[in-house]
């Protein structure tokens, strides 16, 4: 198998030295390289024709968005970003996951060295899951893009629950997914692959580009039309069914199939509070999260859908759901919202 070349871009000498470490353990990356800002980091990606890079942030001369932009439009190739665990860090994050970064890993804030190490199979995990992802250069233009509003959904949906897993690739998936919606559609609930204060940052961003009302899910909150709510990073989000309808319960229990927040868990908790009521969505990530759950959902009834491997930037996810049985459909990303908005339609499920 061929190896995998890495290009390192950071400022610290300590992260470089760090990062090269921790790669070059793993047989099947070769580090080749290790720039300590863009402009150094350039010429090198001319010379040495790298497969992934990793791209910090924060840096002099040229900060790390701005040479991603640079690269997306003039050399598209796979970029995880190294970002810190703060909240301008997470907003950086997530420009930068628009504008086409596959991935991202959280530097720590306190004690470098042991918190580097202690996310050393995540980083190996994501530099390889980037050498295989499909790069989908976009901007932050083409994202804000006006576009007509999805059509009202009609009285036949309130009895619907919309559930969407993601990983790798899931800022875009989510967002395109979720700009097609319209304001007064189903209740959504949302688990993305993130730590805390990302997923803050990205439940914001989101509220700002789709119509309807976007936040993070509290515990013991109600479900609504028109309100979306995205798991919190570090806590596992599930949905309950009482008397008064679905509430979402928070809890910070084990990881599930290596998450939390887990699509699993998410998953089987909607098939079992709302059986044929629900309609869940796998989109584009790494790893098989997700697949036990959507198929838990559609053996109660729901219906699910997977993001095709075409346009999925990672077709982990997606491809493990389809091999256990848990997709019914498959369908390109940018034809999910109105597909599930049919299913949505559909005239009211009996249970």
């Amino acid at each position: 198998m061929e190896k995998v070349t890495v290009l390192i871009v950071d400022d610290s000498a300590l992260v470089r030295q760090l990062l090269a470490a921790i790669l070059s353990r793993d047989p099947q990356i070769e580090v080749v390289g290790a720039a300590p800002d863009p402009l150094v980091a350039r010429q090198m990606i001319k010379d040495l024709n790298p497969r992934v890079i990793t791209l910090d942030v924060e840096m002099p001369r040229m900060d790390g968005i701005a040479f991603l932009e640079k690269i997306m439009r003039l050399r598209p190739m796979p970029v995880v970003m190294v970002s810190t665990l703060t909240q301008k860090g997470a907003d950086t994050t997530l420009r930068a996951l628009e504008i086409g970064a596959v991935d991202f890993v959280a530097k720590p804030t306190m004690d470098l060295q042991s918190g580097l190490e202690a996310m050393a199979a995540e980083l190996v995990a994501k530099v390889k899951a980037a050498a295989q992802a499909r790069v989908r250069p976009r901007s932050e233009q083409a994202i804000s893009a006006d576009r007509p509003p999805a059509p009202r959904m009609g009285v036949m949906s309130s009895d619907r629950l919309l559930a969407i897993g993601a990983s790798t690739g899931g800022v875009e998936a989510i967002t395109e997914v979720l700009r097609g919606m319209p304001a007064d559609c189903p209740p959504i609930v949302i688990t993305q692959h993130m730590p805390p204060q990302f997923t803050t940052s990205f439940a914001r961003r989101l509220d700002t580009l789709a119509a309807p009302n976007v936040a993070e899910a509290q515990d013991g909150e109600r479900l609504a039309r028109g309100h979306v709510r995205v798991a919190p990073g570090g806590h596992h989000l599930e949905v309950l069914r009482d008397a008064g309808g679905w509430v979402c319960r928070i809890h910070e229990g084990a990881a599930v199939s290596g998450h939390r927040p887990s699509v699993d868990v998410l998953f089987s908790s909607v098939a079992q509070a709302a059986g044929a009521h629900g309609v869940g969505v796998i989109l584009t990530g790494m790893g098989r999260d997700g697949a036990q759950g959507l198929l838990a959902m559609r053996q109660a009834g729901a219906h699910t859908v997977g993001q095709t491997e075409a346009s999925c930037v990672v077709y982990g996810m997606p491809k493990a759901a389809f091999e256990v049985g848990g997709v019914e459909k498959q369908v390109a990303l940018e034809k999910i919202a109105e597909n599930v908005l049919a299913l949505c339609r559909i005239g009211k499920t009996a249970g």
